[in-house]
């Protein structure tokens, strides 16, 4: 019996109940069970009488005592108890309990997903680098947080466009040119400019394909140098980013917005809502009205966009391509653009809580890591990489909240013992695979199942975490924090290792396989599977051998 069995029984329960006419109460549309704090009170608690008893006008204990007896008449549940002032604590018979494993194996990658978010359409932001040198260490975070999270998203039921805003416009992009021109003429960089040895990269990638660049004039030469290092070096971005299994769906360039006359029209609708207006030659977004702390502009008095008016041309863009949420990532150093970002939303008619939500991550810093030998005054997310591998970056940096800076241990995460997080619960994979192939060397699969014979504690302990995985998944998904997810697979990891001490898969000696050996390797199995979807949200191999 799963959780979410047990929460739409007792659903069940109320609903009969409320037909029999022995409580009148609107009920909620879902009742949450959760482990108690000591297993000693049970395998599963709710305070929905709690929650429901003031509004059936009853006494809690009542109200519980009534649900009591319902309860103990479901199959599967071996009683319940009232603790304190209405608490219900729930005790499932070992078959009820072990079904489970059954039930995990055979649903395979969909354990664990839901359809929570259903119906959601949300388009997240997340890295957007400028394309003027490669990705850092400050981007790595993001990268992991944002990846992990559209993850999780979609598996509770959202549809989830991953996306990067190529911010390939203004003066920044204008001084990468110029580094690049100047590397290919053999200049200094430029005052403004990009130092480092992926610029000189970049110009010879630049002569490669146009051997006369050094020898136009430079007016002549900088537009055609300006795309082919763009391009190079979004390629590169790509390739890392990749590396780090991190995708996206949609990179979605600035210039763009401005070519496609997006900013103009994006300043007249707005204008035609009501916010827009003009003072001292400029033209301004009144986002005052909606909590930011100061107006902003859009159009500078000489006529030149504003940075902003391409940040509302941006959101309306997204909000013509279907997208009813937008979630944006931004590292801590972007505070301040949350009251902005959430001003264009409310003046472009949204509801500015509903359709948007600003995620701000703090910094990361490794412990012993080397400026990039490219770029010179960077650390380097390829060069992190080529260190520490994307498994140990990817589950080290998703098992934190993106709200609390952190700083990783590479002489940690390198280390094959269980004081490595990632180490711990690959391992815990991998020993499930080894389990599995031993089995089947001494004969034992899953041709019977006999769920009551799974009644030992550690039986007991492990189908109990493996049944709260779906319920993670889904406040991860709720809260956006994905690292729940990482820090339930350590749990699970360690009842696992309780539970392979305790309990024996493969019979000892001559010992004839019984249908216990063959059920126990089906809750082997389910270990495997949920260990395995579990690395997969958060993108880390999940290894058959360590």
């Amino acid at each position: 019996m799963t959780p979410e069995e047990l929460s739409s029984a007792i659903s069940s329960c109320l609903k009969d109940a409320v037909a029999a006419g022995e409580i009148d109460v609107e009920l909620p549309s879902e009742v949450r069970v959760e482990r108690p704090k000591s297993r000693e009170h049970g395998d599963w608690a709710t305070n929905i009488a709690l929650q429901l008893s003031k509004k059936a006008g009853m006494n809690p204990r009542a109200f519980a005592e009534l649900l009591k007896g319902r309860l103990e008449a479901l199959d599967g549940v071996a009683s319940v108890e009232i603790a304190g002032p209405g608490f219900l604590n729930i005790r499932v018979d070992a078959a009820a309990a072990g079904e489970l494993a059954r039930s995990i194996v055979e649903a395979g990658p969909a354990y664990g997903t839901n359809a929570a978010l259903a119906g959601h359409v949300i388009n997240m932001e997340f890295v957007s680098a400028n394309p003027t040198g490669p990705l850092h260490l400050a981007h790595t975070r993001w990268a992991a947080l944002g990846d992990s999270l559209a993850r999780v998203l979609i598996a509770s039921g959202a549809e989830v466009t991953k996306e990067y805003y190529i911010n390939d416009a203004g003066t920044q992009m204008n001084n990468f040119a110029a580094s690049v021109l100047a590397s290919v003429k053999g200049r200094p960089t430029p005052e403004g400019g990009y130092p480092g040895e992926y610029i000189a990269d970049l110009g010879r990638t630049v002569l490669a394909e146009r051997p006369d660049a050094a020898d136009l004039p430079d007016d002549e030469a900088l537009p055609a140098i300006r795309d082919i290092a763009y391009r190079a070096q979004m390629d590169d971005i790509k390739e890392t980013l990749a590396a780090f299994r991190v995708h996206f769906d949609v990179y979605f360039s600035e210039t763009g917005l401005h070519s496609g006359g997006a900013v103009e029209q994006a300043v007249d609708r707005l204008r035609g809502q009501g916010h827009v207006f003009d003072d001292g030659g400029a033209v301004w977004l009144r986002t005052t009205d909606f909590g930011d702390d100061k107006d902003r502009v859009l159009i500078r008095a000489n006529g030149e966009p504003t940075y902003f008016a391409s940040d509302a041309a941006y959101y309306l863009s997204k909000k013509d391509r279907g997208f009813t949420e937008k979630i944006y990532l931004l590292g801590a150093d972007h505070h301040g653009y949350i009251g902005r970002l959430k001003a264009i939303a409310a003046c472009a008619g949204d509801d500015m809580e509903a359709n948007i939500e600003v995620l701000i991550g703090q910094m990361v810093s490794v412990n012993g890591a080397r400026l990039s030998k490219r770029a010179g005054n960077i650390i380097e997310l390829r060069d992190l990489l080529d260190w520490l591998g994307a498994d140990a970056l990817r589950y080290s940096l998703g098992r934190s909240p993106a709200d609390s800076a952190m700083s990783l241990d590479p002489e940690l995460l390198k280390k094959n013992t269980n004081e490595n997080p990632v180490f711990y619960v690959q391992y815990a994979h991998a020993r499930t695979c080894a389990v599995a192939r031993n089995a089947a060397a001494a004969g034992v699969d899953r041709s019977a199942f006999d769920a009551g014979a799974l009644d030992q504690p550690a039986d007991s302990e492990l189908l109990a975490h493996l049944g709260s995985y779906p319920s993670v998944v889904a406040q991860a998904a709720k809260f956006r924090e994905p690292h729940r997810v990482a820090r339930h697979l350590e749990v699970i990891a360690g009842a696992y290792h309780r539970w392979y001490d305790a309990c024996r898969v493969t019979p000892l000696g001559d010992e004839p396989v019984t249908d216990t050996n063959r059920t126990r390797l089906w809750l082997n199995d389910a270990v495997t599977q949920v260990l395995a979807n579990g690395l997969d949200l958060l993108g880390v191999s999940a290894p058959e051998r360590m």
